[in-house]
């Protein structure tokens, strides 16, 4: 009798694991919905965008003009500082609206979405490494960017923040982070 119990716990463990496996990977591929409906938007708003792809992460860069996509033009690589102001959202349809603003430190963004903020250092703009400290889906859509860039870089949760919550974030959210690059630099 303890012998069938153990056997049929262990099936109702494995059971529930496949189940919640296959929970997430259908929320990941909902948000690659998501992701895509929000290209085809910006798309059709900005005929000039290019959309960049790298290993599950997607950069639109807005504006995009033939004489910036030269071979002359320095792309940050790993290793590389980036300067930037940006807005970070948490996807939930096609699109991001001050209502899933999560972060930002451009003041325009955080005016028109009715943050009152009295630190107004928190308008610096932001310097970092791209030493793979980041998360998995900012490293890889900020590398490649240029000086001036103006771009979204998005990606579903498994790039993210996974199964943790940070802050007001929820487990497995897709990202969408807003950036404005000031500069780059290589050294």
């Amino acid at each position: 009798m303890k012998k069938s119990t153990f056997i049929l716990a262990a099936a109702l463990v494995a059971g529930f694991a496949a189940c919640s496996k296959q929970s997430v990977q259908t929320t990941y591929d909902k948000q690659e919905t998501y992701i895509a409906n929000f290209i085809a938007a910006q798309q059709k708003r900005d005929t000039t965008a290019s959309v960049t792809y790298k290993d599950g992460v997607v950069r639109i860069t807005l504006h995009d003009t033939l004489e910036r996509t030269g071979l002359l033009a320095d792309t940050l690589r790993t290793g590389g500082t980036v300067s930037f102001h940006y807005a970070g959202y948490t996807l939930t349809s096609g699109s991001v609206s001050s209502s899933n603003l999560f972060a930002t430190n451009h003041q325009n963004t955080a005016n028109a979405a009715g943050w009152k903020l009295s630190d107004t250092t928190a308008f610096k703009i932001e310097t970092l490494s791209l030493d793979n400290t980041l998360l998995d889906g900012l490293q890889r859509g900020l590398e490649g960017v240029r000086n001036q860039d103006e771009c979204y870089i998005l990606f579903s949760g498994k790039y993210g923040y996974g199964s943790r919550v940070q802050g007001t974030i929820p487990a497995r959210s897709a990202l969408v982070y807003h950036v404005w690059v000031s500069s780059i630099s290589n050294d």
